[in-house]
């Protein structure tokens, strides 16, 4: 018999609505991706010279969060397992960049995926990239076949790295006679290969795919789909896909977003013991699923990003819960000095303010002064402590938590 523990009380409340929760998990791919099949094609067509020993060309898929990148990428790995099971003539490697993001990292998942001997496996670390690169040559061209080698989220090992992994990837084809390696990137930046050196982006030559967020329609579909495996029927009211759907659709067309508000909903009215799923839980949901985003969003903001936004932090907690970007840049420079960081131009700190309020983190809006011309008025539009809460985990800012800016500009 099970001792008395905490946890009585509320398993006996919670009403269980959910029959199979691993459906509404955004790390769940269906066998059906609801309004893809057009982009699927697309890359299938373009894969499709490797079953015939030819390399393809490599893809970059661009596209925001939730769009289906990622889904769409693991459901192709998938079908090439089933054009050929044996792997005699393609073999799918899927590396994820935000848990591996250095070169050394990324090409060690993929020789220890090509090397089938365990004697000669490449060590977690100790050895030169070079060496890596030349087992890697000697046992992909044992293969004879072709290699196609997903990146997804790359734009985290370019932040750090730069194009290192694009240079070492393609330098490999260069040594193999019998294999080659085709590469897929995957990245939420549009201008992703803008920043890619020149002799780079010659070697790539890549097909681009962009993937368009979902409409509201689309988003319905989505829902419905994993809804009539996810609850018996009845448990969920009419208007609440319609109004999950509605939500997301306004904020960018995330799938996953979509997915978060509908599991999140089940499970706020499973806490609270009812019996069925309404408008009112989305409601709630919503609010929990927006304080989540903008957690995620400034985890992944660079450092001069991050130290833009303390210093607006900074400023507020100094009474100044509206400023320009003058005052911004006086505080962010004094921070730069405490912290040893770079100090970058006000002109760019004021595209970072820029983006900060595209992110919806700051509100900026223009104040004109006429003749004498016009600025920006700045304030948070997220709570200074929860933002504190995210910043402060960082290293960067260990030193300067009790850091007061002597008062700045006041506003004409």
């Amino acid at each position: 018999m099970t001792e008395p523990n905490i946890f009585t009380q509320y398993i006996k409340k919670r009403n269980n609505l959910v029959k199979n929760k691993k459906i509404l998990q955004t790390t769940y791919y269906p066998e059906i991706l609801p309004h893809r099949d057009e982009l699927i094609g697309q890359i299938a067509d373009i894969l499709a010279p490797a079953f015939q020993n030819t390399k393809p060309s490599n893809i970059l898929i661009i596209g925001k969060t939730g769009t289906g990148k990622t889904a769409v990428v693991n459901f192709i790995g998938k079908e090439i397992k089933k054009a050929d099971p044996a792997e005699d003539k393609c073999s799918f490697i899927y590396i994820n960049c935000e848990v591996v993001d250095t070169p050394y990292g990324i090409l060690y998942q993929i020789a220890n995926q090509i090397i089938s001997d365990p004697q000669r496996k490449i060590p977690f670390t100790g050895w030169s990239v070079d060496k890596i690169l030349s087992e890697l040559a000697t046992f992909a061209d044992k293969r004879n076949k072709i290699f196609i080698v997903t990146l997804d989220e790359i734009d985290r090992t370019f932040q750090k790295n730069g194009d290192d992994i694009f240079y070492y990837l393609t330098s490999v084809n260069n040594n193999l006679k019998n294999s080659m390696i085709s590469i897929i990137g995957i990245t939420n930046n549009t201008k992703f290969t803008e920043f890619l050196s020149p002799k780079i982006k010659s070697r790539l030559a890549e097909v681009k795919i962009v993937f368009p967020p979902y409409t509201v329609v689309q988003l319905q579909d989505i829902l419905y789909d994993r809804a009539k495996d996810a609850f018996d029927e009845g448990v969920l009211d009419e208007g609440v896909i319609p109004y999950c759907a509605a939500l997301t659709a306004q904020d960018g067309g995330d799938a996953r977003r979509a997915l978060d508000l509908l599991r999140m909903s089940a499970d706020i009215a499973e806490r609270n013991g009812d019996s069925k799923i309404c408008e009112a839980h989305v409601k709630s949901a919503k609010n929990s699923v927006e304080l989540d985003a903008v957690a995620e969003v400034v985890k992944t903001l660079s450092l001069q990003s991050k130290m833009v936004l303390m210093s607006v932090i900074k400023n507020v907690e100094n009474n100044q819960t509206t400023m320009i970007t003058g005052d911004i840049y006086l505080t962010y420079k004094y921070l730069c000095d405490i912290s040893e960081t770079p100090v970058i131009t006000q002109r760019r700190v004021g595209d970072l303010i820029s983006e900060l309020d595209m992110l919806g983190i700051i509100h900026a809006r223009i104040k004109s002064f006429g003749r004498a011309g016009r600025t920006r008025e700045i304030e948070l539009s997220v709570s200074k402590d929860f933002l504190l809460s995210l910043l402060t985990l960082d290293d960067l800012f260990k030193n300067i938590d009790n850091y007061k800016p002597p008062k700045q500009t006041t506003l004409m």
